[in-house]
């Protein structure tokens, strides 16, 4: 018997991780969509989209960002040994998230 599905809204899905990435402070990593992740670091105020197979759309990450909460976001990228991710981080905040692959102790 499988586990029943749970259908949430992204914005309560990233929300939540946000939430717990600031109380907790741990990164918080979350598929939102077919080969599209994120990576919310501790604090809750910076955050990566990577794919698995190409390059995640800023559109995608300024979308996040407004449901999000954050103020006037800078947006990068970072270049991993096989993937490149988009970051977004708040100005002012001071924990960087994990890039993917990276061991954040679960």
């Amino acid at each position: 018997m499988s586990n029943p599905t749970v259908t949430v809204k992204i914005r309560e899905a990233i929300t939540y991780a946000q939430g717990r990435a600031a109380r907790l402070n741990r990164t918080q990593q979350l598929e939102i969509g077919p080969d599209l992740f994120i990576r919310i670091a501790p604090g809750g105020r910076r955050f990566l989209l990577f794919c698995l197979d190409g390059e995640p759309e800023r559109s995608a990450a300024e979308a996040i960002a407004a449901a999000l909460g954050l103020k006037h976001p800078e947006y990068g990228w970072h270049q991993g040994e096989t993937l490149r991710s988009l970051t977004v981080i708040e100005p002012g905040s001071d924990v960087v998230a994990e890039a993917p692959g990276t061991d954040d102790g679960g």
